[in-house]
C-alpha cells in the first residue's frame, strides 16, 4: 500500500474528498477490509449453481454452525460475504426487503439482476456522502430465473460484475488461478463442488490448515437455494481427498 504522506491524510479523513490521483481513500480500506476476509467462491455448472466458503474457526470452543457466511435470500436466490461479518449481514437484510417488496408489489419473484443493481445502488450511495462509511463487505449474489443461471459480484465501491466462476477475499488470487485452469462451464454440479473444496484447500496449503467449509446450491431443477448438510459436506470433502487422517479444521484468530 502507498505510503500516506500529510497532505494525503487529509483525503484520508473524508469519504467525499477525492485524492489528487482520482482515489477514495475510504473506499479503499474498506475493498481491503474484503481482501482480508473469509474466502469465498461462486461456480456454475450444466445442472445449477454453487457457492462455497471457508468460515474459519478461530477456536475449538466455538460453535460452528454459530457462523454464518451463505444466505438464503429468496427460495431462489442466495447469497455468500466477505469482509467485516456484520456488514454482510446487514446487506443481507436489504437484499431479503427487496426481494419481498418485489414480492408484493408484482406478485413474482425478483430477477437476480435487479436484486444485484439494487444492492450495489444501495452500496453506492455510502461512498457519496459525508457522514457515513462504505461498507466494509463484499457479496456473491447468485440464483436462477427466466434468464438462467445468474452469478454477481458486488464491490464496495458500488460496481457490479458478473461472472461464470468467480472468488473473493483472502487468497483470491490462488483461487481464481485455479479457477481459471480448471473450470468448465459444462461441468456437473459435482464436480464443480469438488473443484472448489480443492479450490479453497490450496489457498490453506502455505499454512498447513484444512479449511472449515460451507455450502450452498441452486438447482437448475427446482430452482430452489439450500444449503447443504454437515454429512452432505463431509461427504464431497472426501471424495475431494484433500483431507490428510488425522486432520483438524483450520483455525484462526479472525473477525472477517
Amino acid at each position: 500500500m502507498q505510503q500516506m504522506t500529510p497532505q494525503m491524510m487529509g483525503y484520508d479523513r473524508a469519504i467525499t474528498v477525492f485524492s489528487p490521483d482520482g482515489r477514495l481513500f475510504q473506499v479503499h480500506y474498506a475493498q481491503e477490509a474484503v481482501r482480508r476476509g473469509a474466502t469465498v467462491m461462486g461456480l456454475k455448472s450444466r445442472d445449477g449453481i454453487a457457492m462455497l466458503v471457508d468460515k474459519r474457526i478461530s477456536t475449538k470452543l466455538l460453535e460452528a454452525e454459530s457462523i454464518e457466511k451463505i444466505f438464503k435470500i429468496d427460495d431462489h436466490i442466495g447469497a455468500v460475504a466477505s469482509g467485516l461479518v456484520a456488514d454482510g449481514r446487514a446487506l443481507v437484510d436489504r437484499a431479503r426487503v427487496e426481494a419481498q417488496v418485489n414480492h408484493v408489489t408484482y406478485g413474482e419473484p425478483i430477477s437476480i439482476e435487479i436484486l444485484a443493481k439494487k444492492i450495489s445502488d444501495h452500496i453506492q450511495t455510502f461512498t457519496q456522502y459525508g457522514g457515513v462509511r462504505p461498507y466494509g463487505s463484499a457479496l456473491l449474489i447468485a440464483g436462477i430465473d427466466e434468464t438462467g443461471q445468474r452469478l454477481f459480484e458486488t464491490d464496495p465501491s458500488g460496481a457490479l460484475y458478473e461472472y461464470k466462476a468467480v472468488s473473493i477475499g483472502a487468497n483470491r488470487n490462488t483461487v481464481m488461478e485455479m479457477l481459471e485452469n480448471r473450470f468448465n462451464v459444462t461441468m456437473s454440479m459435482d464436480e464443480a463442488i469438488t473443484l472448489g473444496i480443492e479450490a479453497l484447500y490450496k489457498s490453506m496449503e502455505s499454512k498447513g490448515e484444512v479449511p472449515t467449509i460451507e455450502i450452498g446450491i441452486i438447482d437448475d431443477k427446482t430452482r430452489k437455494f439450500r444449503k447443504l448438510s454437515e454429512a452432505e459436506v463431509k461427504e464431497y470433502v472426501e471424495k475431494a481427498g484433500v483431507v490428510k487422517p488425522g486432520a483438524e479444521p483450520a483455525k484462526r484468530s479472525s473477525e472477517e
